[in-house]
């Protein structure tokens, strides 16, 4: 078997690097500055040293075929536009492939729209709900716009890109889950739960945000947020 940072290993048979799965189509697009871009940049840029592919109906693939294949370790779903509803509609056929892929120990990586997919009743892969964050109690942001949200992260106030992002209410039975962030209302922003055999990682605000979205939203630049991400991918892809 071909050994990973720590510890995991590519299947029998597998050689060569571990593949990590991105969703693309008309509403995350493919470029560097957009959500699919952005979260293939930042998955390549980590320890892991993936090889980043993409999926979807501006994919290289289907989702289907993508996650049948022995050496994907990793699917993420990034950023859209529109609701969730709207977004799940464009998915449904997903659904029984990433429930599949999760359930038999692969991971799953949802920012800000992919993290309301996780729910019950889009992709259920998580046990609990994910709610609106800039409309619950308390919340430092009161609108859908981008925004730069003070956020604890394993208990460091830092600043990152926002915009209509989820927090996450695990059931109260749920076990196993890994608590990485936290809103400054003390909501959950950033998660790692089990399912089956495998995690989900999710994360309401976006460490995979470059600079060019703070300075479209005429933000102030915080300095990048590549550690958070690397932090979310690595207790995501823990043994």
């Amino acid at each position: 078997m071909t050994s990973s940072p720590t510890g995991w290993q590519l299947p029998d048979g597998v050689a060569g690097r571990p593949v990590a799965v991105v969703y693309s189509d008309d509403s995350t697009g493919p470029s560097d500055g957009d959500d699919t871009g952005a979260m293939a940049t930042m998955l390549a840029a980590t320890r892991w040293n993936f090889e980043v592919t993409t999926a979807g109906p501006n994919g290289t693939m289907s989702v289907r075929e993508a996650l049948a294949r022995p050496e994907v370790r990793l699917y993420a779903q990034p950023g859209a536009d529109g609701d969730d509803d709207a977004a799940f509609r464009r998915q449904r056929r997903d659904k029984s492939a990433i429930r599949e892929f999760v359930a038999r120990g692969g991971r799953y990586l949802g920012i800000c729209m992919g993290g309301f997919l996780a729910e019950p009743g889009f992709f259920n892969i998580f046990p609990g709900r994910v709610d609106e964050y800039y409309s619950s109690k308390g919340a430092s942001v009161t609108t859908d716009d981008p925004a730069l949200i003070p956020i604890l992260w394993r208990g460091t106030r830092r600043e990152m890109y926002f915009q209509d992002g989820g927090f996450m209410v695990p059931k109260r039975k749920a076990t196993g889950i890994d608590v990485l962030a936290r809103y400054t209302n003390g909501s959950i922003a950033a998660l790692v739960a089990p399912y089956g055999d495998g995690r989900v990682g999710l994360c309401g605000p976006h460490p995979e945000a470059p600079p060019a979205w703070y300075r479209d939203a005429d933000l102030d630049y915080p300095g990048p947020t590549q550690d958070l991400g690397e932090d979310l991918v690595d207790t995501l892809m823990a043994d």
